[in-house]
């Protein structure tokens, strides 16, 4: 690791979970943000007199804000103090949120959404950089999986409540209660994360140095590929759970929020998982997610098969991401913040990516079965990338 993680011996076990807990509430305003316009398309739809399917849009224009604020912040912002840089994209976030509410147009939600999704992996990314620089080495991954909790959290309780919320009192209500969230979030790692300066070998260019490594490619190529198989099946999993498990479709909320337990849980656990064996724990998950969806199919056919399937697929996903994020910061040295950056830039591909494949096997006339088949797929592919990524570092070691 380069210095520009090395731990604060200074810091008390409560500034670090003050810090942590300042970055989760960040990661649950964004997670929630993100995933409650999904539930609010027929309201926004009627709000800015636009069909549902244009509303769909909305969705794509924070995914595409994701994508390209992720590298392009991270990378521009190389000079800048992490814990300033925090401050200024949540600036943009509650920003972009107030918008959103405000807006009377499909053109301006368009460009508030576009905007509130630029902080989105930068935040995430350089939030990694700054917990694993509060704790030990060998506790690197378990910061990073607190900092990140918020996200699926937000699955569980922020999601559900501000759904709940635009549905009862309008779909602006939901970015308002985002955005005081983000500005609590501001004042929290205001007072809460000390000084973060960048050293002197930190600028545009040092950043950029991770994309010349070929195994920062294969961390992302593994997690684009391998979630891949995960979004294939998630993004489908309303008209699963109603036409193979039977739910209907106001029992489809307890079910979401059974995904987000499990991805709470994965998290955790990942997290611990990776600091004790960082690449077989991105082995063990890779496998653990291929039988999940090798078998989804199968358990969706019954209620309580459904909901096993459905935790278990929340889970095994979800031990990943500390282990992906810590892997990229391991292999990017000087270029750790765009590296754990672009991390969600690439889930966000893996999204669509996903997507898109169900969406062929679902129009070739298979059933709602057959989505998580290709995602069970997808992740063999992803541990095969996994497993001659762990083979060329082998190499590296044996002749260096």
């Amino acid at each position: 690791m380069t210095s520009s993680v090395t731990p604060d011996s200074s810091l008390t076990a409560r500034h670090v979970g003050l810090a942590l807990l300042a970055l989760a509430t960040g990661g649950f305003a964004i997670g929630t943000t993100e995933f409650v316009t999904m539930g609010l398309l027929p309201q926004i739809a009627d709000g800015v007199d636009i069909s549902i399917p244009t509303a769909g849009h909305i969705v794509s224009a924070y995914a595409i804000g994701v994508v390209v604020g992720a590298p392009v912040i991270a990378a521009l912002g190389a000079r800048t103090g992490r814990k300033r840089l925090l401050l200024g994209l949540m600036a943009v976030f509650v920003v972009g949120n107030i918008l959103s509410a405000v807006a009377n147009s499909y053109e301006l939600l368009m460009a508030a959404r576009f905007l509130t999704g630029l902080p989105h992996g930068a935040f995430f990314g350089i939030g990694a950089v700054v917990g694993a620089s509060m704790v030990p080495v060998n506790r690197r991954a378990w910061a990073v999986s607190m900092m990140m909790v918020g996200l699926p959290v937000a699955n569980i309780v922020g999601v559900p409540v501000t759904t709940l919320l635009g549905q009862r009192f309008g779909w602006q209500l939901p970015f308002v209660a985002v955005g005081i969230l983000g500005l609590l979030t501001l004042i929290a790692v205001w007072f809460w994360i000390g000084p973060q300066p960048v050293g002197n070998d930190v600028n545009v260019r040092s950043e950029l140095s991770a994309l010349a490594k070929p195994q920062v490619w294969m961390a992302l190529l593994v997690g684009m590929v391998g979630f891949g198989g995960m979004f294939a099946t998630y993004s489908y999993i309303t008209p699963t759970m109603t036409d193979l498990a039977g739910f209907s479709e106001a029992a489809v909320t307890i079910v979401l929020a059974v995904y987000g337990i499990g991805m709470t849980g994965g998290t955790l656990v990942g997290g611990r998982l990776a600091d004790r064996a960082l690449m077989p724990s991105l082995y063990g998950g890779l496998v653990a997610v291929t039988v999940v969806l090798a078998t989804f199919g199968w358990l969706a056919h019954s209620k309580a098969g459904a909901l096993v399937g459905v935790f278990a697929l929340g889970f095994s996903a979800s031990i990943l991401i500390p282990a992906l994020q810590t892997r990229l910061m391991d292999v990017a040295h000087e270029g750790q913040s765009l590296a754990a950056s672009l991390n969600h830039s690439t889930l966000n591909v893996a999204n669509a990516l996903g997507a898109w494949l169900g969406s062929v096997v679902l129009s070739a006339g298979y059933g709602y079965e057959w989505p998580s088949r290709v995602g069970a797929v997808l992740a063999v592919a992803g541990l095969v990338l996994a497993l001659v990524s762990g083979r060329m570092d082998r190499r590296r070691r044996s002749t260096g």
